[in-house]
């Protein structure tokens, strides 16, 4: 059986899921760019393999941040990038979720509401950091934001990396967190909601959410999820925050889910796997197939927006500098160097961050193939439909 790929679900159901709702122009061009991935539309090179003598026609890929097919090589990447980056010392892995009752405004405002959470989550934890009676420095964050949960709906949060520490500039030390946890979870969750309340009250007050008419309605709303807990999720890493990395990687450039996900579909429906977390067993859902790709493209970010950011000592202003005045002050830098130098070049005679592009035959695999000629791609790109 032929594996289902996302561009065989949106020929099949774009055209009627576009008659009964409206697409964005990012959510346009992500559809457009998924369903030219690797054709003669985005033209190519015919190859001859020198191994079997065979010919065969290699197309680009569209390099959208979410196309599911593309950039694979930038998240290797952005996993060794960080993976030098890693210090000896304890990480914990932080989940900060969105209540799902402002999912309504999310999706009237997902740029406003995604850059709130991002600074919300990190005045949270800077203030947290920098109490002396917990920490008293400046955290190092890595943040990765995801929209969707296992079956495509929408759950937004931030996940974090932290360093179970903080740097204080002024004294030039490390203080490590003397705990198994780094911060008490129900201060953490208070804090959290108080500022991301605050700064939702702040926009709308400020004219940022034109789209939310009534503020009888705001004040409510606002006023109930104070009222209840929010979620925060925190573990240490135990020494492993490759494993956090491995996750966090996976979709720094696609969203949503796997294309090894999708099982099959037929005229009205599509049928994919999901993890249900509450007995971690894999089960089956069915979709309507324009109910699929509606829960797909609300995980569509806006133009220009970063998914991942860094915060405190691993921000990219002080990154370079700091990391390397907390690993003199760690007294491990020369051990801590010569690690890092074997896996990166590990890495790359695995071939995973290789620049150099590889042409492989279809027919036997192998990569001594030459090109034979180049395939322009079409002056007009085709309409979606």
């Amino acid at each position: 059986m032929t594996p289902i790929k996302m561009a065989d679900v949106l020929a099949q159901f774009s055209k009627a899921y576009s008659e009964q709702y409206s697409f964005r122009p990012e959510q346009q061009q992500v559809v457009t760019c998924i369903r030219q991935c690797r054709t003669e539309a985005l033209g190519g090179a015919l190859l001859h393999c020198n191994h079997c003598g065979s010919e065969s026609s290699h197309y680009f890929s569209c390099r959208n941040r979410h196309c599911p097919q593309c950039q694979k090589k930038a998240s290797q990447a952005w996993r060794d990038q960080r993976q030098d980056e890693l210090l000896p010392v304890a990480y914990f892995h932080l989940v900060f979720t969105l209540p799902h009752s402002l999912n309504g405004w999310v999706r009237l405002h997902p740029r406003e509401v995604y850059a709130l959470l991002f600074k919300a989550v990190w005045q949270t934890l800077k203030k947290f950091g920098a109490d002396p009676k917990r920490l008293g420095g400046q955290l190092g964050m890595i943040t990765v934001l995801h929209t969707w949960g296992q079956k495509l709906d929408q759950h937004v949060h931030l996940h974090c990396l932290i360093l179970a520490g903080a740097w204080c500039q002024e004294k030039q030390q490390w203080h490590p967190a003397k705990s198994t946890y780094l911060f008490p979870v129900k201060a953490l969750s208070k804090g959290y909601r108080g500022c991301m309340v605050s700064l939702l009250r702040k926009a709308y007050n400020q004219g940022e959410l034109p789209k939310i008419a009534d503020k009888t309605e705001v004040s409510k709303l606002l006023a109930e999820v104070m009222e209840k807990p929010w979620v925060v999720y925190t573990k240490a890493c135990h020494g492993k925050p490759e494993r956090v990395l491995d996750y966090l990687a996976r979709y720094t450039y696609k969203i949503a889910l796997s294309e090894s996900r999708i099982i099959d579909m037929n005229e009205e429906n599509v049928n994919f796997r999901w993890k249900d977390y509450r007995d971690y067993q894999h089960k089956i859902m069915q979709l309507t197939g324009i109910e699929f790709l509606r829960r797909y493209l609300q995980h569509v970010l806006p133009k220009g927006f970063m998914r991942i950011r860094h915060y405190g000592f691993l921000s990219n202003r002080y990154r370079k500098v700091r990391l390397a005045a907390i690993r003199k002050k760690l007294k491990s830098a020369k051990n801590e160097k010569t690690e890092i130098k074997g896996l990166s070049e590990v890495t790359k005679e695995g071939g995973t961050t290789s620049e150099t592009s590889v042409w492989y035959c279809c027919h036997c695999k192998s990569k001594e193939t030459h090109i034979l000629q180049w395939i322009a791609p079409f002056k007009e790109r085709p309409r979606m439909g």
